[in-house]
């Protein structure tokens, strides 16, 4: 049986696929295995808190997702926790990829 994911795991999940690159929203979505409507609610808090930045092209409707400095943070932090306390099952986490 699997286990399920935390809304953290969820959460530095999607940042570090979208700080290694996938942007689409769709490309997140399928990187993260989630279904749509929970990743579009997600992408948006995590805009609204700072952790990414929504770009769209002018005239287009195409959104990209960028990690922010504040993302690149969290990411980071939770990287040195895992490091510090590797077996700690509250701290292992979907950021090593």
């Amino acid at each position: 049986m699997s286990k399920r994911r935390s809304r953290l795991e969820i959460i530095l999940s999607i940042l570090s696929v979208v700080k290694e690159g996938h942007e689409k929203p769709t490309n997140i979505m399928y990187a993260v295995n989630r279904s749509w409507n929970p990743t579009q609610k997600m992408l948006s808090n995590l805009v609204e808190e700072g952790l990414l930045e929504l770009r769209t092209a002018l005239g287009l409707s195409r959104r990209r997702y960028a990690i922010t400095e504040k993302g690149i943070n969290v990411l980071d932090y939770f990287e040195k926790a895992n490091e510090i306390m590797p077996n700690n099952p509250y701290l292992v986490l979907a950021i090593s990829r």
